[in-house]
């Protein structure tokens, strides 16, 4: 029978029409899990609620907007689902009704990373859905402020688009809760609003801060002759420029604070030229101003921080975010800094009732304190790390790697628990070198050593010994330098490759391709200057007002390399300024083979074909030069000739700037999109893309690697994501007309571990063999053999079982043995379905005939096993392969084989026990009626007390700490046998002949009672 059940799954047809149908059902089938670090990421907007002390807000640039009920305990994100961008620049809640809170996107921390603001978002149920009501245009938003008796009147202060001008800037009012906008205050298409400020006193008095704010790949443009600070006393209808004692020459960034302690008093971080930026202080609502600090952490770094907070209870307690945090108690003449969880800080709120309770925002993510900054909640509770690329190693189970923007080292986290550990997930993530940018690259045959980046500083991680070996190339500063002048241009994220036939060559690109062979001692320029380098973008960053050279805006660099896995010497690269380059022969001689495409674009990866040398892609970002098209082009003849693959009509949408493209490299022309807003499959080689969402939340993709047939992505703004086994995905453009496939599977390995669930944290996946197949539609009677080398079933699951049908046991004549019954639990889904097998033999047996057998025994030992699907009269057979884990080094496969026959034998065992125990349970109960009677035969009472011996023989009975019977006994055994993989020691052998002969001794008292 089993033979001819084998030989009907090679009828169906080799050759299979293309799959047609909607590609959207099938990929929300596929789960998504987040791997970490649990550890947060910048936050650049919080709130709170006055009334509930427990709750606040936070949102983050890449992560979307988080609430905690419990101080900061847990976090929960309610945003996803809601939110087309994982960028929040404010969050405003109506205090007298705090289930109505307004959200603007789009974060005012205007880094070249910045993701772009999808308008305005209003909840009336605190967060549990969002309607969007307007202002889609309005790029980032500084500032949301609410009405303090009308939450239908909202005012919001729009910067306008980061790296363009646009008209959707200024202030915006509401008089009907979003239904409408009216822009009540709008100086240009350059000029937008940071910061608004209502009179606590009386909101028809508005403060606002008119900032020229804008980015190129460059340059950092803030400040003009055009911004400074504006007042209306009228809602918004006309506003009056204030100047008396404010600054005279060019003004930048603005930031506005008043207490309701006193609302006469208005302070005003200012960013300006002349040496007058700092803060200012008006005692009389703005009609003249003092000068009252220069403290220089005031204005650092003005386009990124600029915040200023009064406390609300004291008009003289003021508070400063940035790149420390700042409280002054004389009204902002004298400063101290008080320690927070992380540095680079960005937002405050104070509760009013209690102004010792606030939450606080960095780039570390949100922390809250009870004490008045004392003491704060913890960071690593936030999935939100902002992550600039992903790089894998060759161990199992392998770690993920990447820089994460603030937060000290590059990092690496695992896909899945490699040990045991007390403290949880965070346990895991460990440094790797270099710093925030990355990147970070281990060393193919060697994870131990990692090749990391920081801002253009090449170093070699030793994990073994925690230290990191320096070899920067040129071992030169590159800050605060004008590009013009630097000898070598890294770019802060300078990419590292390594070779992928030679794992002791090393790539490193700054305009040129540099090149090691022995672990950076020594460099070798294999290429000239692959850039563009116009001159008039190699300028000092930073204008007009504050300077800024940290590398990030080093245009004229190389941000992306691959080598071809199919030919050595084969590489190309892509600059941050457009051109695209390709040398066959190791650099010795290099081609411009740049796409007719507009110039200037950040060639933000190139991707070699691993299936066709002459074929490969790139991804090009120009969001930062105010284009947010998608550019994806290929080439299949070296570069000569390229296509468009994202025309925005083809499936990604025209605004959806694209960060990088990778080829599968199993399946040919299955190519995977990251894009600022999300991930994107073609399963034709780029005609047309479908979004791949499923549970993945909306936020940029930042980089993707195919890595032991995993999908592994970073994103700046929550951590890593593994889609596990793309195996049935590759396949599915071949279903065709078929009414049932079954898919190729994946090796599984014997991995005992399970790292145990944490809010928020990492999923981590128990081991188990993924089974993937279609139905086109639902199937009676659906089964799932798993069949071992001797040909017998170890284990059935079935769909759609009835509840309480009994359990079939009949020995199946075809095969001589006896099949186990089929457990519940298989999907039976008209579409794509997906069941992990955890490896495992099916359970003992139970007198309860609903569960016999239906529940888990040994784990199987090593080989290949048969996976039948039985869909009605079709069935169809795949080939599962089991493997020990590849860290075991004390055990082999023989070994582990007779681990576990000796565990199905005790596990045999054990059913006998529980047999014996069921059928003295039932003399007991029989003899119970007659016990019951009047007068019984003292021969009932000395049989119930037989029984009651052997019952008590088997047993153990109630109470403390009381002696195990041989039921527990065998339990033990049967779990000393499980723990691990191991050959079974000699005790065991022994100890179960023990057992056996005990068992046999009570038996025999039984039977004799019979």
């Amino acid at each position: 029978m089993l033979k001819k059940l084998l030989t009907t799954a090679f009828l169906l047809p080799l050759s299979i029409l293309a799959f047609s149908q909607d590609l959207t059902p099938i990929l929300n089938t596929y789960k998504f899990r987040n791997v970490g670090p649990l550890r947060g990421g910048r936050v650049t907007a919080v709130a709170g609620v006055e009334s509930k002390p427990s709750v606040f807000y936070m949102g983050a640039t890449g992560g979307g907007v988080w609430k905690t009920d419990d101080y900061g305990i847990t976090w929960e994100n309610i945003s996803d689902g809601y939110f087309p961008t994982p960028s929040i620049g404010a969050i405003s809640v109506y205090q007298k009704q705090p289930e109505i809170i307004y959200v603007g996107t789009g974060s005012d921390g205007l880094r070249s990373n910045v993701i772009t603001g999808k308008g305005v978002y209003k909840s009336v149920d605190e967060g549990k859905t969002w309607a969007f009501i307007g202002l889609k245009e309005s790029g980032q938003i500084g500032a949301v402020e609410i009405h303090p008796s009308n939450p239908d009147i909202v005012y919001v202060a729009a910067i306008g688009q980061a790296f363009a001008r646009n008209e959707e800037r200024g202030v915006f009012k509401t008089t009907d809760g979003g239904k409408t906008w009216d822009k009540v205050f709008y100086h240009s298409d350059s000029v937008g609003i940071s910061d608004l400020e209502l009179a606590p006193d009386d909101p028809n008095t508005i403060y606002a801060g008119a900032w020229r704010g804008e980015r190129k790949p460059w340059t950092i443009i803030s400040g003009s002759s055009e911004g400074g600070v504006y007042k209306s006393t009228d809602a918004g209808k006309t506003w009056n420029k204030l100047t008396n004692g404010l600054p005279t020459a060019l003004t930048g960034k603005i930031d506005f604070a008043v207490s309701p302690a006193d609302p006469n008093v208005v302070y005003a971080n200012i960013e300006a030229s002349e040496n007058q930026g700092g803060l200012y202080r008006s005692a009389d609502r703005g009609e003249s101003w003092e000068f009252v600090s220069d403290n220089p952490n005031l204005t650092n770094r003005p386009f990124y921080y600029t915040n200023i907070e009064a406390n609300p209870k004291d008009a003289n307690t003021v508070y400063n975010n940035s790149l420390r945090f700042l409280r002054s108690y004389d009204g902002g003449k004298t400063w101290r800094s008080i320690s927070t969880p992380h540095g680079d800080n960005h937002d405050i709120w104070i509760n009013p009732n209690d102004t010792t309770i606030w939450i606080q925002g960095n780039d570390g993510g949100a922390n809250v304190t009870q004490n008045s900054g004392k003491s704060w909640s913890t960071q690593f509770n936030q999935p939100t790390a902002e992550l600039y690329t992903v790089e894998v190693d060759d161990q199992y189970p392998y770690w993920l790697y990447a820089g994460q923007q603030d937060n000290y080292s590059a990092i690496a986290v695992p896909s899945m628990a490699p040990i045991s550990v007390q403290a949880g997930s965070n346990s895991y993530i460990i440094n790797v070198g270099g710093c925030e940018t990355g990147p970070a690259v281990p060393k193919p045959g060697n994870p131990n050593i990692v090749y990391s980046n920081c801002k253009g500083r090449f170093g070699v991680y030793d994990k073994t010994s925690g230290q990191e070996m320096q070899y920067y190339v040129g071992a030169s500063n590159i800050y605060g330098h004008n590009p013009t002048d630097l000898k070598f241009r890294f770019q802060r994220v300078a990419p590292i490759h390594v070779s992928q036939h030679n794992p002791d060559v090393i790539y490193h690109t700054s305009q040129y391709v540099h090149k090691t062979t022995d672990d950076g001692k020594t460099w070798e320029i294999i290429s000239p200057d692959l850039t563009a380098f116009d001159p008039e973008a190699q300028v000092i960053s930073g204008a007009p007002i504050t300077r800024d050279i940290t590398g990030e805006e080093y245009y004229s660099t190389i941000y992306a390399i691959r080598e071809s896995k199919l030919k050595e010497g084969l590489i190309w690269v892509g600059a941050n300024d457009g051109p695209v380059h390709v040398t066959k022969d190791g650099g010795k001689n290099w081609d411009n083979v740049t796409p007719n495409m507009p110039k200037g674009g950040r060639v933000d990866a190139v991707e070699p074909s691993p299936h066709d040398p002459a074929k490969a892609y790139v991804a090009v970002l120009r969001y930062l030069l105010g284009d947010d098209k998608p550019y994806i082009y290929k080439t299949e003849d070296y570069g000569k000739t390229w296509s468009l693959l994202t025309d925005g009509t083809n499936g990604i949408p025209g605004d959806f700037p694209t960060l990088v493209v990778r080829e599968d490299p199993e399946k040919e022309g299955v190519l995977y999109a990251g894009t600022q807003f999300g991930l994107f499959i073609s399963l034709n080689d780029g005609e047309t893309w479908t979004p791949f969402k499923s549970n993945l939340p909306v936020t940029p993709i930042t980089d993707i690697k195919i890595h032991q047939d995993d999908l592994v992505m970073s994103t700046m703004g929550r951590g890593f994501w593994i889609l596990d086994n793309l195996t049935s995905l590759r396949a599915v453009n071949s279903i065709g007309s078929q009414a049932v496939v079954m898919f190729d599977t994946k090796p599984a390995f014997r991995n005992t571990l399970y790292a145990r669930s944490e809010t928020n944290g990492p999923e981590y996946p128990r081991g188990g063999a993924q089974l993937d197949y279609y139905l086109a539609d639902k199937q009676d009677n659906l089964r799932l053999e798993l069949i071992n080398e001797k040909g017998e079933v170890v284990r059935a699951f079935r769909a759609d079982a009835p509840k309480g049908e009994k359990v079939d046991t009949t020995r199946n004549m075809s095969t001589e043995f006896s099949e186990p019954p089929a457990s519940g639990g298989l999907p039976n889904n008209a579409g794509m379905n997906h069941f992990t097998w955890n490896m495992r033999h099916q359970g003992g047996w139970d007198k309860d005939p609903k569960r016999a057998y239906t529940g888990n025994g040994p784990l199987v030992s090593t080989g290949t096993y048969k996976a039948r699907l039985v869909a009605g009269d079709q069935v169809v057979v795949k080939d599962v392969e089991v493997r020990l884990d590849p860290r075991v080094t004390m055990v082999s496969e023989e070994e582990v084989a007779e681990q576990e026959a000796l565990t199905l034998e005790v596990q045999a065992f054990r059913d006998e026990i529980e047999k014996l125990i069921a059928a003295v349970e039932e003399e007991k109960e029989a003899l119970k009626m007659v016990l019951e009677k009047e007068s019984p035969a003292k021969n009932v009472q000395l049989k119930k007390d037989r029984l009651d011996a052997i019952y008590n023989e088997l047993v153990t009975p109630d109470g403390t700490y009381m002696e195990p019977m041989l039921k527990d006994q065998a339990s033990y055994l049967y779990s000393m046998l499980g723990q691990a993989d191991q050959k079974p020691g000699q005790d065991a052998y022994e100890r179960l002949e023990e057992l056996k002969s005990k068992f046999e001794a009570i038996k025999k008292q039984f039977d004799g009672m019979k």
